[in-house]
């Protein structure tokens, strides 16, 4: 069985600790080795001593000279003496050697002791962070959520990794959430396509038909008729919008020229406009598909402040050039602000619900980002921001 990376860490650890403990083992063997050699010292000792005693034993006295005999028993007493000696300064070795040894064990002791508790809290220390980052990749790879933000663990850098993991989980998140939206638009644009494509035929048939009954008849059901088809032919126009992508290359483009070409043919003269746009703007696409964006956001807001003043302000931020379009209505509850961009969704009862989701579809293609919230003075504020030209 695989050992997990903090008992892998730990007995790493533990082996570094050891070192201590066996050069101690080595300084022991080393004592008692000194010991032995003091033991054969001493032997050597004794054996000298014995064969003094010999010695003397042998030597006869009588014939020897009062200095001779002086000489014979100071040379005894000297033996006698320092044999005592060295076997006082051996059993003090000997003690010695096993206190030593006694201590160098203790220490040993100690130091396998200090350093399994070390081992042990350090494994802890840098294993915990790890296997907790590790966690969290294979949460962010499951598309699971990341825990809730907690206490620190282990060094300053995990902190800065923990950060990281989480920006990164969020970015992925995002493009995620990006990815699925286009694939939901790419099936709504082919679907638009082929009903625009269908439509397009009887729609023009009928409003041929309805001109030339127009001519014999005046009959109020006519008027009807006529209204629906009409009504049926913008649909159509909206559903060929929503079905086609920007096409061609980009260019710069006059924000200031751009704002006030929409603002003549969206928003009627007896409606109070407020404008304020960065002199020198430019913004990086197409010019009609941002156009007619800007047109429907304009009419919404037309529609939705019922005379009331319109704001359309264009600044630089940081992400690019930022137009903010507010209208003076009701607003838009929260609950439904975030369904307003999909296609279909209306609260409008003869909308098609297609008008905020080609402004989407318009602003994302383009690389841009938009939002919708609640302007300053009532009513909603709709927040687009586009790459800035060269």
């Amino acid at each position: 069985m695989r050992l997990s990376f903090r008992r892998r860490l730990f007995l790493a650890i533990v082996g570094l600790g050891t070192l201590p403990l066996a050069v101690a083992l080595v300084v022991l063997a080393l004592q008692v080795r000194s010991s032995g050699s003091t033991r054969g010292a001493r032997a050597t000792l004794d054996e000298i001593a014995l064969s003094g005693g010999r010695l003397v034993e042998a030597v006869d006295t009588t014939a020897l000279d009062s200095v001779g005999r002086e000489a014979l028993r100071s040379h005894t007493e000297t033996i006698g003496r320092q044999t005592n000696f060295a076997r006082r300064a051996d059993r003090l070795n000997r003690i010695s050697a096993g206190v030593l040894g006694f201590l160098l064990l203790l220490v040993a002791i100690v130091l396998v002791a200090t350093s399994l508790m070390l081992a042990r809290r350090w494994s802890r220390y840098v294993s915990a962070p790890i296997e907790e980052l590790v966690d969290w990749v294979r949460r962010v790879e499951r598309q699971e959520q990341l825990p809730a933000a907690s206490a620190s663990r282990g060094a300053p850098e995990f902190d800065a990794l923990r950060h990281a993991v989480r920006d990164m989980a969020g970015a992925l998140e995002q493009a995620r959430e990006r990815e699925l939206e286009q694939e939901r638009l790419r099936a709504f644009r082919e679907t638009a396509r082929r009903v625009a494509h269908e439509m397009r035929g009887p729609v023009s048939a009928a409003r041929l038909a309805l001109r030339r009954l127009s001519t014999e008849s005046d009959d109020e059901m006519l008027a009807v008729v006529d209204e629906e088809t009409e009504r049926l032919e913008r649909m159509a126009a909206e559903f060929s919008d929503f079905g086609r992508l920007p096409e061609g290359a980009e260019a710069d483009i006059d924000v200031n020229e751009l704002v006030e070409s929409v603002l003549t043919a969206a928003v009627p003269a007896d409606i109070p406009v407020e404008c304020e746009v960065t002199p020198g703007a430019t913004v990086r696409g197409h010019y009609e598909p941002l156009r007619r964006a800007l047109q429907n956001l304009l009419r919404n807001a037309v529609e939705a402040s019922q005379d009331g003043p319109i704001r359309i302000v264009v600044v630089r931020s940081a992400g690019g050039i930022e137009f903010t379009i507010s209208d003076s209505g009701p607003g838009i509850p929260a609950e439904l602000r975030q369904r307003i961009f999909e296609p279909y969704f209306t609260t409008k009862k003869r909308g098609t619900g297609l008008g905020l989701a080609l402004v989407k579809q318009t602003v994302l293609a383009h690389r841009g980002t938009i939002a919708a919230t609640d302007a300053a003075g009532g009513g909603t504020s709709f927040v687009i921001t586009l790459p800035e030209g060269a």
